[in-house]
């Protein structure tokens, strides 16, 4: 399979093209590098860059590189950005993504796996949550990853596309090559690692929610178990699997979680020192648990995660770290 990876140079998207390129799979990286590094693309790897949202260039990419498919990680994804600025994330997330389908559909390619988010369900009404619960985001960025999953679905309904997405929660972890590095970083694990690494105490956001340590709880996944969903969810948009006969969304999780009290705690352990911390006050919008039902992952894409203690996530985020990253944090030359 030859596949085309949006955002293949950050984060989730590198670790997925490492996980696609030792299936077997040919990998054309397509990324602005406004987020993504270069020196996260493998050798072996075509890098593109250019923006999904561009009509012209995606088009002559997607002719020239013949794809059989689409897995599509871009995104804007910052929950307080899309609030002070809505129209950049329709723009890219919304509008660009129908550019991305429209090109797709042009070139006859007819697979897509879409990186989505547990932001469509905004705040559940129940936990572990479902796919089937309602979807009621309470910023832009939640919607706009409703928004394209719903044009997935109509377009499989129109058009014939097969697709998967999958409402991913925390995303943590590192592999040898590949670890989180964000600018400015919004994420709870290398932010208590950059404390750790720093000395600068870390805030943490309310100690009195219902829970049994008073912090929040939230369900994370480690970033090579997302890659071989991925991977599983490509897999199931074949033209003959009736898995993708309509359009098909999954949870990944790990069906439990752990609070921000357990990371801080775990993340002291790896590091074999305290995490500098303070307090503050709750922020607004934060539920006090959310945890994924990931039983439709398992019964049909046949995903569970691999990796499923904050020890395995945390150790490979530091030791990407240890060995990556100089002491300001930045990626060493």
């Amino acid at each position: 399979m030859r596949v085309l990876v949006t955002g293949g140079a950050g984060y989730v998207g590198s670790v997925s093209v490492e996980r696609l390129v030792e299936a077997g799979h040919d990998v054309v990286i397509l990324d602005d590098l406004t987020t993504g590094h270069r020196e996260s693309v493998p050798p072996v790897v075509s890098l593109e860059v250019g923006s999904y949202g561009a009509a012209d260039e995606l088009a002559r990419l997607l002719e020239r590189a013949c794809v059989d498919a689409i897995l599509h990680c871009a995104a804007r994804s910052l929950v307080g950005e899309s609030v002070r600025d809505p129209a950049r994330y329709y723009r890219d997330n919304v509008s660009g993504g129908i550019v991305l389908l429209e090109a797709a559909r042009q070139a006859e390619v007819g697979r897509i796996v879409f990186s989505s988010s547990a932001a469509v369900y905004g705040v559940p009404d129940t936990t572990p949550i479902t796919e089937d619960a309602p979807l009621r985001p309470i910023n832009p960025y939640g919607e706009t990853k409703r928004t394209f999953e719903a044009a997935l679905r109509f377009y499989g309904d129109a058009y014939g596309l097969r697709s998967v997405a999958l409402r991913y929660f925390n995303v943590a972890g590192a592999t040898d090559d590949n670890g989180e590095l964000h600018d400015p970083e919004t994420h709870l694990i290398p932010n208590v690692l950059r404390a750790a690494e720093t000395g600068e105490p870390i805030t943490l956001f309310g100690a009195d929610y219902p829970t049994p340590d008073g912090t929040c709880i939230r369900d994370y996944i480690h970033v090579a178990d997302l890659a071989d969903a991925h991977l599983a969810a490509l897999e199931a948009t074949a033209p003959d699997d009736p898995r993708t006969d309509t359009a098909l969304v999954c949870n990944l999780g790990i069906g439990e979680g752990f609070s921000v009290r357990q990371v801080v705690d775990a993340a002291a352990t790896v590091v074999g020192r305290p995490i500098p911390e303070t307090m503050g006050p709750r922020r607004a919008g934060d539920p006090p648990v959310l945890v994924a039902a990931a039983d439709r992952a398992r019964e049909v894409l046949g995903w569970t995660a691999a990796r499923p203690t904050l020890d395995a996530m945390i150790g490979s985020a530091w030791a990407w770290r240890r060995a990556n990253l100089d002491e300001t944090g930045a990626r060493r030359e």
